[in-house]
């Protein structure tokens, strides 16, 4: 010990230059990975620990009924926790109306008291007994610049507004009490909570609502609706959906579970960023591997070569072992520290993208499994890699390398003597003292190729899906309501006939669907199973021209006992093409054959992947006997291309109050709130290409100076027999055309291959429609590109063997 610590002071002498460096690159690498692997890991439990911490709802139910009796519901033995919520809201002073900043206040006391207790991030919650108080989301003040303490106005509608069925708070501003109120908390949960892209909310006092009750719904006509805990948890809904029938004498009314419905949409983002963290950490750990190794390989071949001549003296070869990892292993140490530190501080800033929005406990945070075995691996590592170097160096020479097929054809083949010699150095590791990392440059050049195409590949597919919602579903570019709860708008039939004729005779109209759409519940399930409610909508396009709809497996339903369905909603009941099922939407329960699996519109009550397609005649069918006609009707409008969605609903809306149609407003639909959510995965990837690129630059970069240094002899021999200086060159040269050939041979495919599997992937999450992405550009530039990098890098190598002393190396060697 004595003899390594003495060398261990030597060497901070007279190298500590080098061991800063490497302590340096250790402890990047190692920020940089623990950062990510950490973020990723805290990342995937975000929803779930969101989940745990703040009592949220089992179920949201939906009756849509005015007058509906809650105390029924709340009195169910399996009930835990029941608040009501309006199904209205308020207007906020500054605030664009589409921003919709205050939906569904709280209806009574027991909402963020019982169920829904938020994480207060900031401040407290407001008083239950003062209208004057309101929570908002996370990112309200970076959004509108206002936080806890500040005041903003709320604006109520107007009794008369209030009651209005068609009106609409994005075109017309609420007309009733101007209420100043006071921020006091920022609050985050499962129910109130912000997507990527979304306006942050207003969540008022329950005061509000009970001081101005006839400010958000008519008296008569207006409806609350509710969320439930459930005591068991999800193992109490089938129990509940069969008591709600019970005591209501309704089997459709709309029941979500919250988890599958809102949960599940943010595991499959938080799911797919910390897959793409964890992706971005792996890739910094193989380049680290090769960087990091590279430079304490390049500090033990020096410290090896003065270490020879203690051996001379009697060291032995295990002290010459531990004397040459020593300095590694201390720089490894103490960059693996700061690492760790750096890593730490980095979590402030995790997690990343929609995660961060359902992250419970934001700030700081010390995953010390990730941390502390990430410090324990790094030093390891490098006493390891130290170790293994010292050993080989202080054996070199004993072995003979293997001979390359590629090179000894290019022998037998008679090519010039540069490509011959360049392929054996680009191909044939060598042996002892004059051993190359070819297999390293190899692996390196693939993969980053690979690497950069499989991410423009997947990023084609998110700019693809980001440009065209039709990939989600969505193929009409205007909507309308019709009416609601088995009543139109519109006065009779004949009038209802007039303004579809009117919408469908306009020359930018493609198409019009008249969409009415219901509640059934899965009926006939096997023991143990859950109960299914699915939202059907009525295939019936107006004056036979087909409306797009999108499928990703059969076809629409052309008969009444036909259903083509959603595919979440496929998931959930069990069910493929061709499989029956059997729903109850009416008085009996309806056998129907599934034709398809397909994307739905998007409702109040329901998502795209939610839902099912029926013929006009199975609508009849599955709802004779049901208490009302439909629960919300509506009208689609696909526009021809390049029409400006605008200007078209301008004419339609002058063209539909001419035919009676007074209450009825055609509306571009709501922005996709799956757009800004893929948009926020696109540059992880391509953050991955660039660690993967200079992974294959630094290995290639390596591999050609190393072949130069460490062969020289060969070189020098070469030149003295009469290889000339440009052939050294092209030695060289040959050496990294060929490394980068065969990194674009095996890395183009793979990678276009790559990112079209990840895009699959993610499509079927989603889920959204794949068609296979194709970065057309990047497949075309990545081959000159990648041949003049390798060029590049082999220019100073090349230079470097062309002005070799040969008579010096010869006389060394």
């Amino acid at each position: 010990m004595g003899v390594v610590l003495t060398w261990l002071r030597l060497e901070l002498r007279r190298r500590w230059r080098s061991l800063a460096a490497l302590a340096l690159l250790v402890a990047f690498a190692t920020a940089t990975v623990l950062a990510s692997v950490a973020g990723a890991r805290r990342g995937a439990t975000a929803v779930d620990r969101l989940y745990a911490e703040t009592l949220p709802a089992t179920l949201t139910v939906l009756p849509n009924q005015p007058h509906f009796d809650w105390a029924r519901i709340r009195a169910l033995p399996e009930v835990a926790a029941l608040t009501t919520f309006p199904v209205s809201g308020f207007g906020v002073q500054g605030v664009p109306p589409a921003d919709s900043a205050g939906s569904f206040p709280p209806g009574d006391d027991e909402g963020l008291r019982t169920i829904e207790v938020p994480r207060v991030l900031e401040g407290r919650l407001p008083d239950p007994r003062r209208a004057d108080e309101v929570v908002v989301g996370s990112q309200y003040r970076q959004r509108y610049g206002k936080g806890v303490g500040d005041r903003l106005v709320l604006m109520l509608m107007t009794p008369e507004q209030a009651a209005r069925e068609d009106y609409d708070s994005s075109a017309e501003e609420p007309a009733g009490p101007r209420i100043t109120v006071t921020i006091v908390g920022v609050i985050r949960s499962a129910w109130y909570s912000e997507d990527v892209g979304q306006s942050p909310g207003v969540l008022s006092s329950p005061a509000l609502y009970r001081t101005y009750p006839t400010n958000f719904v008519d008296p008569d006509k207006g409806y609350i609706n509710a969320l439930v805990r459930l005591k068991n948890g999800v193992a109490d809904e089938a129990r509940f959906r069969a008591d709600l029938a019970r005591v209501t004498g309704r089997n459709n009314i709309d029941v979500w579970n919250n988890y599958e419905k809102f949960g599940g949409n943010a595991l499959r983002a938080t799911t797919f960023e910390a897959a793409c963290l964890l992706a971005f950490g792996l890739a910094a750990l193989a380049a680290a591997i090769v960087l990091v190794g590279q430079s304490v390989a390049r500090y033990t071949a020096a410290t090896v070569s003065d270490l020879r001549v203690l051996r001379a003296v009697g060291l032995s070869p295990r002290q010459a072992l531990a004397s040459a990892a020593a300095g590694p292993f201390l720089a490894a140490v103490v960059g693996a520290t700061a690492g760790v530190a750096g890593a730490a501080a980095a979590s402030m800033w995790m997690p990343i993208g929609a995660a961060a929005l359902r992250e419970p406990d934001p700030g700081l945070d010390l995953d010390w499994l990730v941390l502390g075995t990430g410090w324990l691996l790094t030093s390891a590592l490098v006493l390891a890699g130290s170790a293994a170097a010292a050993a080989l160096f202080l054996s070199a020479g004993a072995t003979a390398g293997r001979r390359s097929a590629v090179a000894l054809l290019a022998s037998r083949m008679g090519l010039p003597v540069p490509m011959v010699v360049g392929a054996r150095f680009a191909l044939e590791p060598g042996s002892g003292r004059a051993a190359v990392p070819v297999r390293p440059a190899l692996v390196g050049a693939v993969a980053g190729v690979l690497g950069v195409l499989a991410a423009f590949t997947f990023s084609a597919g998110v700019k693809d899906a980001a440009a065209n919602p039709v990939r989600f579903g969505r193929t009409h570019q205007l909507e309308a309501y019709l009416g609601f709860n088995g009543e139109d708008f519109v006065p009779a039939p004949a009038v209802l006939s007039a303004v579809f004729a009117a919408v469908a005779g306009d020359p930018a109209v493609q198409s019009v669907e008249d969409a009415r759409s219901g509640v059934a519940e899965s009926a006939g399930r096997t023991p143990g199973r859950k109960a299914v409610s699915v939202t059907t909508y009525t295939y019936a396009p107006v004056g036979g021209r087909a409306f797009p709809a999108v499928l990703t497996e059969g076809r629409l339903p052309a008969r009444a006992d036909e259903i083509v369905l959603a595919p979440f909603s496929a998931r959930d009941l069990q069910v493929g093409v061709g499989d029956r099922i059997s729903l109850k939407g009416g008085a009996k329960p309806t056998r129907m054959t599934v034709t398809g699996i397909g994307f739905v519109p998007a409702g109040p009550h329901n998502d795209r992947t939610d839902g099912g397609w029926i013929t006009a005649a199975g609508d009849k069918t599955l709802y004779a006997g049901a208490n009302i006609a439909f629960k919300f009707h509506g009208a689609l409008v696909a526009l021809r291309p390049g029409t400006d969605p605008a200007a078209v609903a301008g004419r339609l809306n002058a063209a539909v109050k001419a035919a009676g149609g007074e209450y009825v407003t055609f509306r571009e639909p709501d922005p996709l709130g799956e757009i800004p959510q893929i948009r926020d995965v696109e540059e992880l990837p391509l953050l991955l290409a660039v660690f993967l690129g200079l992974l294959a630059t630094g290995a290639l970069g390596h591999a050609l100076a190393t072949a130069v240094r460490r062969r020289r002899h060969e070189v020098a021999v070469l030149r003295a027999l009469g290889m000339t200086r440009w052939q050294s060159r092209w030695t060289v040269v040959t050496q990294a055309t060929l490394v980068a050939g065969i990194g674009l041979l095996f890395g183009v495919p793979l990678g276009v291959a790559l990112g079209r599997t990840l895009w699959r992937l993610l499509a079927d999450m989603w889920p959204l429609q794949y068609l296979a992405p194709l970065a057309a550009g990047a497949v075309l530039l990545v081959w000159p590109l990648t041949l003049a990098i390798a060029n590049a890098l082999a220019a100073w190598p090349g230079t470097v063997a062309a002005r070799l002393r040969i008579a010096h190396v010869l006389r060394a060697e």
